[in-house]
């Protein structure tokens, strides 16, 4: 199924690649924070429900890539996987780490949102036209999981800021 414009589909798989290592960071960053987050149910709920759509978008990343016989790569999902974690460690360290990872999540998301949009756009260039409903699913979920974060901020360094003031851990 190689399009006859090797150079375009050769960036196309890497962006996939990419984006299989990037899910997989993503999963890193967040399943450690889901075991810290008590004081914060909504976000919790919220996190959990990401953690599933995001291991159903390494699935899709992995069915696009079996399209071509392609496998994803073990160094970037490793490197990633060790960037993800080395982050969540780095933040729960924090006194203010349920901050940190609100801010840091938000960056992440709209940062996997212009990957799949960079996806969908190749995908369309290398007339992949059948991936482009799972991209777009994808996109979906990361651009609600994106705008439900912006939505909570306020609510949620608010939240941070009562429990500072009352004395209580603040932290998750």
């Amino acid at each position: 199924m190689r399009h006859d414009n090797d150079t375009a589909l050769d960036i196309y798989l890497t962006g996939l690649r990419n984006a299989h290592a990037l899910e997989n960071e993503a999963l890193s960053i967040m399943q450690p924070q889901i075991s810290r987050l008590e004081h914060y149910p909504e976000l919790l709920a919220r996190l959990k429900e990401h953690v599933r759509e995001t291991e159903a978008q390494i699935k899709r990343l992995e069915t696009i890539l079996k399209d071509f016989d392609e496998g994803s790569s073990t160094i970037k999902d490793v490197g990633g996987r060790i960037m993800g974690g080395l982050a969540a460690l780095g933040h729960s360290m924090a006194g203010d780490e349920v901050l940190k990872n609100t801010l840091a999540n938000y960056a992440f998301e709209n940062y996997e949102i212009a990957a799949y949009k960079s996806l969908i756009a190749l995908a369309d260039a290398t007339k992949q036209s059948a991936h482009v409903k799972l991209l777009e699913q994808s996109l979906g979920e990361e651009i609600a999981m994106a705008s439900f974060i912006e939505n909570h901020i306020e609510d949620t360094t608010l939240k941070f800021l009562r429990l500072s003031e009352a004395g209580r851990t603040a932290k998750v």
